[in-house]
């Protein structure tokens, strides 16, 4: 077991507050039959009543069925590829499960046996990206799954499969829609997909979005359609408009360039308050703000709205001015705590607990938005870059302790070997980084909770308020470049190349080095992909990879050449790759930074572990009502270092944990390819199984017929080998 920081006696008299009996569930406790709702409840809790499955015969589990969604690749649509792995969470309503392949074809199975039931296939126009879930809603007979592929939000008959024609346009509403109002540049050709479902309240179905990181990303309203009619409710605007709470944070007509601020990881939703909660990322673009002076709400918040009709209930900004890409990762949880008040009695208090990137877990009142812990607002290094202004202060929380480090320290050099070490001090040497909020710049920043603390496989929080959470700590390299000075080389920018920097580079780095896998390198795409499936991939995306409609034929063939190294045409920059456009009404680059990254990329040794000493990730427990750690332990094993006796360092995780009444913890995502089972009380690892693949997803549980199961998708990818199938866990029957 990993310590725990011992924390200043007055910080923790500070915070204090005592547990007290059984917590008050959110809403009436479920019976663990279903799995309704992504995360279990609209709570968002991940856990499980159930106890058939627990501590004492938990290594009894053994694969009851598994479901092969795999497909091959449309030789016809080579754009439509296989992605690297299923991240969806799925539901079971009535004894059904519902769930998506690799190409976000939806499903329903028997969750007994895994016989397939029917099977829908969305318009092959439609762009693929990752998918986390789905969401089910009923009146009478009419039951309905509701599900997004790129732009197009779908409603699906749970029944039969087929299409609800009368929703929508002939079944499916647009996802574009709510984000023209008062822009001077058309949002209908930029990239503008859900990775995570929305969540449903009464007949309002209420979403957020995946958009670009760059500089041609759509805003990041929230919206609310109506679940019959899936006709627009109402928006909310992430980014202020005048006349507007916020507007004065940003610089005047701010929202007509500026986007992003989007909810991409998903809602909680309290039935009773009738209140909807959720996270918001940073602005675009990710690295620099120098045309969108201060505070920037309601980027980088916890918000609270109401769920009928999105009236603004509060907002708890955690970043102000983000360049950090600090996003809120996952949804919130909803639990009711126990805390003791001035007068010295014991009180309920309803709260909305966020983890984020970087490794914070901040609990709010949830009907005032203030923090149950406290936090302090400190002074932070202002010395951006040019034309740049960072916020002078940012919020520490003092309680519970940071999920992972904060910033990368001479004694947290790699000790795998000397040559690992020495290889890492070199490089540490010349970029070191005291403030986890120093700016970035040209000469380089270390920094955690780009793909960690927390992530967007979330949490869980069982009723006596403790709450399990995995966490990836990896340091990335980040160095930016001047835009300008990319056309002032030696050698002229060609358009290709431009649209790149204009496009591409904000992920994949202006040297097109990228990083891992989830942010691969370009340098030798023509090995792995043709002319053909790049273009098909810019028209319309694939992944995390937005679409590039906004480009033409004629900019998307400069841009694969280029990244063919064929690129040997004019030397003249286009100007909507540099600047803004003239006719920027029609310009898919409504903003266009000064500075981008030059460098984005895991900081690791020579042979690709973090450069940094284990844990490389952990599974935590805390309890909610004092703040304190129970325990800590490293989630996941590289095998060929165990062979060598290295003591289990852990691994990055995506996918989250699955708490149960049973004792258990479990919990996929390693890059070991693992599913375990952890004790709740100890932390201990009680039961583990080698998968087909990785399942970098979060697993259900749910009960028929009086067998409790366990469900995890096992879809491989993100570096390892591609799966592509459900795998449901059961007690053996002897």
């Amino acid at each position: 077991m990993i310590p725990i920081p011992r924390i200043a006696i007055a910080t923790l008299l500070a915070g204090s507050c005592f547990m007290f009996g059984t917590q008050k569930w959110e809403g009436e406790l479920p019976t663990g039959q279903d799995w309704p709702y992504y995360g279990g409840n609209k709570a968002g809790n991940r856990y499980s009543p159930l106890t058939q499955i627990n501590t004492s015969n938990v290594k009894k589990l053994a694969v009851a069925w598994m479901y092969d969604a795999s497909e091959k690749p449309d030789p016809n649509n080579p754009g439509r590829r296989r992605e690297r792995a299923i991240q969806c969470q799925p539901i079971v309503v009535h004894g059904v499960l519902y769930g998506t392949t690799p190409e976000l074809k939806l499903f329903a199975l028997k969750a007994d046996t895994g016989e397939q039931i029917w099977k829908f296939e969305p318009s092959k126009s439609d762009r693929l990206n990752s998918n986390r879930g789905v969401v089910y809603w009923e009146s009478g007979s009419d039951r309905r799954i509701l599900y997004t592929v790129g732009s197009s939000l779908y409603a699906v008959n749970a029944e039969t499969g087929e299409g609800i024609a009368s929703f929508g346009t002939n079944g499916k509403a647009d996802l574009h829609e709510g984000l023209q109002t008062n822009l001077d540049h058309d949002v209908s050709k930029l990239s503008v997909t859900a990775t995570s479902p929305g969540i449903v309240y009464r007949n309002t179905f209420v979403i957020g979005s995946s958009v670009s990181e760059s500089g041609d990303a759509a805003p990041g309203h929230i919206r609310a359609f109506d679940v019959l009619t899936g006709k627009l409710k109402w928006v909310f605007h992430t980014i202020p408009q005048p006349g507007e709470l916020g507007y004065d944070t940003w610089p005047a007509d701010a929202y007509k360039k500026i986007g992003a601020v989007n909810n991409w990881s998903g809602m909680s939703l309290d039935e009773k308050r009738g209140m909807v909660f959720f996270g918001t990322g940073s602005p675009a673009s990710d690295f620099y703000g120098g045309d969108r002076k201060g505070k920037n709400l309601f980027a980088n918040c916890i918000m609270a709205l109401d769920a009928e009709t999105g009236k603004l209930k509060w907002y708890y900004q955690t970043i102000h001015h983000d360049l950090w890409d600090r996003d809120h990762p996952s949804p919130p949880n909803l639990i009711t705590l126990k805390r003791k008040g001035s007068d010295g009695r014991l009180r309920r208090i309803d709260a909305v607990v966020q983890a984020t990137k970087d490794g914070l877990v901040y609990v709010l009142d949830r009907d005032k938005g203030t923090s149950l812990f406290p936090v302090e607002e400190r002074k932070v290094p202002v010395n951006g870059l040019p034309g740049e202004h960072p916020w002078p202060t940012q919020k520490y929380p003092l309680k519970p302790l940071p999920l992972s480090r904060q910033i990368y320290t001479e004694a947290d050099l790699t000790d795998l070997s000397p040559e690992a070490h020495a290889y890492v001090k070199e490089r540490f040497e010349k970029i070191r980084t005291p403030n986890k909020f120093t700016p970035p710049s040209t000469n380089g920043t270390l920094l955690f909770g780009y793909s960690g603390g927390a992530e967007w496989g979330g949490n869980s929080i069982d009723p006596d308020g403790i709450l399990y959470q995995n966490v990836n700590e990896e340091p990335w390299e980040l160095i930016m470049t001047e835009r300008a000075s990319l056309s002032k080389q030696d050698k002229p920018l060609t358009i290709g190349n431009a649209l790149y920097v204009a496009n591409c580079a904000a992920c994949h780095g202006q040297d097109r080095r990228g990083s891992g896998p989830e942010l691969p390198s370009l340098i030798d795409i023509g090995k792995k992909r043709s002319a053909d499936e790049i273009k098909a991939i810019l028209k319309t995306g694939s992944g995390r990879m937005p679409s590039f409609q906004h480009l033409s034929d004629k900019e998307r063939d400069a841009l694969v050449n280029f990244l063919l190294n064929k690129d040997s045409g004019s030397a003249t920059v286009a100007s909507a790759a540099t600047t803004k456009s003239s006719d920027s009404k029609n310009s898919g680059f409504p903003y266009v930074p000064a500075y981008v990254s030059k460098v984005w990329q895991r900081f690791t040794d020579q042979n690709g572990y973090p450069g940094i000493k284990p844990p490389w990730g952990t599974l935590n427990a805390i309890d909610l009502n004092t703040g304190d750690y129970l325990w800590r332990v490293p989630l996941g094993e590289y095998p060929e270092l165990a062979k060598k006796g290295v003591p289990t360092t852990g691994t990055d995780s995506y996918g989250g944990p699955l708490a149960t009444a049973g004792g258990l913890v479990f919990i996929s995502g390693t890059k070991d390819e693992k599913i375990r089972a952890f004790d709740k009380k100890t932390g201990k690892v009680v039961w583990e199984y080698q998968l087909p693949a990785g399942g970098f997803a979060t697993p259900i549980a749910y009960e028929v017929a009086g067998t409790q199961y366990i469900v995890i998708a096992a879809g491989g990818g993100r570096g390892q080998k591609i799966g592509g199938n459900y795998v449901a866990f059961a007690l053996k029957r002897y």
